[in-house]
C-alpha cells in the first residue's frame, strides 16, 4: 500500500494560487532550457521512500485544509551550494482535488497513510472543484465541506 506526504502549502491561498506557481516555475525552466520537471525541495530524505514512490502522493495543506494531491513519481536527494544534504520530492504535474480535510498547522512534512487521506473529489462531487476558491473556503469554514 503506497505511503503519501503530507505538507503546508506556505504561500497558497488556493488550489489556483498553487497551480499558478508551479507554471511559473516551469516557465522559467522553459526559458532557461531546462527539462520541463516539477518538485518540491525539502531539508529531511524521507526514510521510507519506496512505499512513497509505489504510487504515493503529496497531500498539499491550503489554509488548514487538505485540498488536493500531486502523484510523488521519483525521490531525488542532494547537497546545496552550502553543502546542506536536502531533497528532491518529484512531482506528476496534475494537481488531484481532494475532499477536504482539517488539518493543524506543522513543520515539515509528515507521512500521511492511505487510509488517513481525504478521498479525490469523484464525479458526484466534481463540482466542489469548480467553485470559487473563497466559496469554497466559506462552506469549509462552517463545516460544510
Amino acid at each position: 500500500m503506497p505511503l503519501n506526504i503530507l505538507k503546508l502549502c506556505v504561500g497558497s491561498d488556493s488550489i489556483e494560487d498553487l497551480e499558478e506557481w508551479i507554471e511559473s516555475c516551469l516557465e522559467d525552466r522553459r526559458r532557461k532550457g531546462e527539462p520541463l520537471e516539477h518538485w518540491h525541495t525539502t531539508r529531511m530524505v524521507p526514510t521510507r521512500g519506496a512505499e512513497i514512490v509505489d504510487g504515493g502522493s503529496l497531500y498539499w495543506v491550503i489554509k488548514g485544509n487538505v485540498q488536493c494531491r500531486q502523484r510523488i513519481t521519483e525521490i531525488r536527494p542532494f547537497t546545496d551550494a552550502d553543502g546542506i544534504g536536502r531533497c528532491r520530492l518529484m512531482l506528476d504535474r496534475t494537481i488531484v482535488r481532494t475532499e477536504w480535510q482539517p488539518r493543524r498547522a506543522f513543520q515539515g512534512w509528515r507521512y500521511l497513510k492511505q487510509e488517513d487521506a481525504p478521498a479525490d473529489l469523484g464525479k458526484g462531487r466534481a463540482g466542489l472543484a469548480e467553485m470559487s476558491p473563497k466559496l469554497r473556503a466559506e462552506l469549509a469554514e462552517l463545516g460544510l465541506l
